[in-house]
């Protein structure tokens, strides 16, 4: 789907998909030097980084091999219910694997320690995060984060894997959701 499709619903257009696919061609080369000889397991976290992980391992020269985790923070409303669970785990262990979780987006970051503590626990050779996203304003962990994509406005934003109610995570580019999609 293309942002001039839905332009209504949009009411800006962060990045597009020319700019997203650069950005990731530079952080897969990053990743290739820093990876060369490791054969790395990318962990995506569903459901926004099937687009990441799809499109930067095809951009990665080195081999990688890929597992997918579903961890959740939310009860049945918008609010976070403080609790996570992990809905669907990794099918490989990770004892002396080099481990790459790769997110759509970090916000505040606060599922994603719970996530990193339960991996690290597993004894992984070395654990690290890429994100293809990042609010910085609404951030409130103090983890590392290896890779990031881009920086985005604390508002609510769609598109590459991120939605809304289900909707825009096949949306090329990322945009500003207009407040009259979800008021």
């Amino acid at each position: 789907m293309d942002s001039s499709d839905i332009s209504d619903d949009l009411t800006t257009v962060l990045y597009t998909r020319e700019q997203i696919a650069a950005r990731l061609a530079e952080i897969a080369a990053e990743i290739d030097r820093d990876y060369k000889d490791k054969f790395p397991l990318l962990v995506g976290v569903l459901n926004g980084a099937i687009m990441v992980v799809a499109d930067l391992s095809r951009a990665l020269s080195i081999h990688c091999e890929m597992d997918w985790m579903a961890v959740s923070s939310y009860g049945s409303g918008t609010q976070t219910s403080g609790v996570v669970r992990i809905l669907k785990d990794l099918s490989v262990d990770l004892a002396g694997r080099h481990v790459l979780v790769v997110e759509d987006i970090i916000d505040t970051g606060l599922t994603l320690t719970y996530l990193m503590q339960n991996l690290a626990s597993r004894d992984p050779a070395s654990l690290k995060i890429m994100t293809m996203f990042r609010k910085p304003d609404a951030f409130k962990g103090d983890l590392e984060i290896a890779y990031v994509g881009f920086d985005l406005p604390n508002q609510f934003v769609v598109g590459y894997g991120l939605d809304y109610a289900g909707r825009y995570r096949n949306l090329t580019d990322v945009g500003i959701l207009a407040p009259h999609v979800y008021s």
